[in-house]
C-alpha cells in the first residue's frame, strides 16, 4: 500500500491548484520585467533548463554512483542521507532533511508531493513540470503502477511499489538499482546512467528522462 505521510506546513489551498501563490507572483513579475526589456525570456529558458536537466540532476547522479561503488557510503546514505549527501558538497535549502530510498527487485520506491511540489533542489535541480501537475500528484497515490506504466516502466506484480509523500520537512532521493553489466565502470561513469526521473522513481537507471507530463 502507498506510504501517505504528509505533514505539510502548507495551506490546503494548494491541493487543487497547479500554481501556488508564489509561482503566480513570480510569473507576473517575469511578465512585467519582460515587457520593460529587463530580461530576455529565451535566455531565462536556457538558464532554467540548465538547472532543471543538467546541474541539479548531475549532483544526485553522483550521489547514486558513489553509493553503487562504495558500500560504506551506501550504508551511510541509507542511515543519514542528509549528512552523506552534504559530505559530497550538496546541501542547502530544500535539502536540509533528506531520506534515501533504495530500490530493489522486491521493492520499487516512487516519490510525489500530493499538496504542492516539495522537491530536493540541491540534488535534483528544478522540479519537472509533470511532477507539479495535478494528474501526477493524485494518480501517483491512487494508481502508482499505472503511473509507472505511463513512463514506460513495467514491473513484475511481485514487486511492491511504495509511494512516499514528500513534505516541507522531508525530501526523498530514490537510489535506483544499478543496471546489469555495469560493475566494471568507475565512479564517474555510472552517473551517466542515472537520470532525474530515476531518482524520483518514475524511471529505471539507464532509461532516458521524460520530456513532458505522462
Amino acid at each position: 500500500m502507498p506510504e501517505h505521510h504528509h505533514d505539510h506546513a502548507h495551506g490546503l489551498e494548494h491541493e487543487h491548484s497547479e500554481l501556488g501563490e508564489m509561482e503566480l507572483r513570480v510569473r507576473a513579475l517575469q511578465s512585467v520585467l519582460t515587457q520593460k526589456g529587463y530580461i530576455d525570456p529565451q535566455a531565462l529558458d536556457v538558464l532554467i533548463d540548465t538547472y532543471q536537466t543538467q546541474v541539479g540532476p548531475r549532483n544526485g547522479a553522483r550521489v547514486v554512483a558513489r553509493s553503487w561503488i562504495d558500500p560504506q557510503f551506501r550504508n551511510w546514505l541509507l542511515r543519514d542521507a542528509t549528512q552523506a549527501i552534504a559530505s559530497l558538497g550538496y546541501s542547502g535549502r530544500q535539502g536540509e532533511h533528506m531520506v534515501a530510498l533504495e530500490n530493489t527487485a522486491e521493492r520499487h520506491n516512487l516519490v510525489v508531493c500530493t499538496l504542492c511540489s516539495c522537491y530536493p533542489w540541491p540534488v535534483l535541480g528544478l522540479p519537472p513540470i509533470w511532477y507539479k501537475s495535478a494528474p501526477y500528484r493524485s494518480r501517483a497515490v491512487k494508481d502508482p503502477r499505472g503511473v509507472l506504466a505511463d513512463f514506460g516502466v513495467h514491473l513484475p506484480q511481485s514487486t511492491e511499489i511504495r509511494v512516499w509523500d514528500s513534505t516541507a520537512e522531508v525530501r526523498y532521493l530514490v537510489i535506483p538499482q544499478r543496471p546489469p553489466g555495469t560493475g566494471h565502470l568507475s565512479e564517474g561513469e555510472p552517473a551517466d546512467l542515472v537520470t532525474r526521473d530515476a531518482m524520483i522513481g518514475t524511471r529505471l537507471a539507464g532509461a532516458p528522462a521524460a520530456q513532458g507530463a505522462p
